[in-house]
Order: structure tokens, then C-alpha cells, then sequence
């Protein structure tokens, strides 16, 4: 490290610093974090920091606790930003929570109008829709359950669906 008085002012050189120090911030860093890519990113933060901050330091400490210092204030940062995004997350994961169950009330409440407006038809359109809606058959299937053909399965359903739009939204 080189040391120059210039007009009574301290030049250091930042390359040779970097070089010297780099080792000892790093495993200081790779101490706290336990990650050392977050070390390293943390290292190098450490170093941008110190050029910019270059005319804080006064001299009266060594080199390597200064680095440390500005290492240690960017991992508390980091740290503080962490606790946020998981604060934050754990808002969003309530919010969704609540958003999903005032979704399932909802949909509880159609399907519940739903049925009530379904057992208000003929007992054959009633059967053909359940079939469909609950028992996934094809219209070709129900057709078999009833005797008939496919096409009237399909005209049945259809007729069906449009007496329940007629007895209210769906």
C-alpha cells in the first residue's frame, strides 16, 4: 500500500488495497452470510464503497478494519432488505390466502344457486345436466343411458341451460 502526502493530503492506492485486502474482507463476509456468493457480491460492493468513500478515511485505523466496517454496514443493509421482502411476502401470501377463500365462498354461493335452480327442472333435463356437469359423460354416453341418441342427449342439455339463463344469471 502506498502511502503518499501530496499538498498535505493521503493518497491511497485503491488497486493495491484491493489485492492486499480483498481475502480478508471476503472471509469476514463469507462468515456472516454463510454464502459466498453473497459474500463475494458483498466484497465487491465493499470495495466500490470504499472508492467512493476514500476521503472518510482518516488514517488512525488499519485499512482492513475500515473495509470490515463498510463490509459489515452493507451486510446489515442486505439484511434489512431481506426481513422487507419476506415481511412483504408473507402480506401477499396472507392477502392471497384471504382472496382465495372470498373466491371459494363465492363460488360455494353460485354453485348453491346453481343446484337449486337445476332441481327446479324436469326430472330428465335435471339427470341429463347432472350427467354432464358431475358425471363428465359425453353426450354420446348419456344418449346410451337413456335409450336414445346422442343428438338428443345434446338438444336436451342445451334446452336444459337455456331454462336456466332464463331463471337468472349463470
Amino acid at each position: 500500500i502506498v502511502l503518499l502526502l501530496k499538498g498535505g493530503k493521503t493518497v491511497i492506492n485503491i488497486e493495491e488495497i484491493y489485492n492486499e485486502y480483498f481475502k480478508v474482507v471476503y472471509r469476514y463476509l463469507f462468515c456472516l452470510t454463510r454464502d459466498s456468493d453473497k459474500a463475494e457480491e458483498l466484497t465487491q460492493e465493499t470495495f466500490y464503497r470504499a472508492v467512493q468513500k476514500i476521503d472518510t478515511f482518516e488514517g488512525n485505523s488499519k485499512i482492513s478494519s475500515w473495509l470490515c466496517k463498510i463490509a459489515k454496514n452493507l451486510y446489515l443493509d442486505e439484511l434489512k432488505k431481506e426481513r422487507r421482502k419476506t415481511e412483504l411476502n408473507e402480506e401477499v401470501d396472507i392477502i392471497d390466502k384471504e382472496f382465495d377463500l372470498e373466491n371459494q365462498v363465492i363460488f360455494k354461493e353460485d354453485k348453491i344457486s346453481l343446484y337449486k335452480k337445476i332441481h327446479n327442472l324436469d326430472s330428465v333435463t335435471k339427470e341429463v345436466i347432472i350427467l354432464r356437469i358431475n358425471g363428465e359423460l359425453s353426450f354420446k354416453e348419456i344418449g346410451l343411458v337413456f335409450n336414445k341418441t346422442e343428438n338428443w342427449a345434446r338438444v336436451t342439455f342445451y334446452r336444459g341451460k337455456q331454462k336456466l339463463k332464463e331463471g337468472g344469471d349463470i
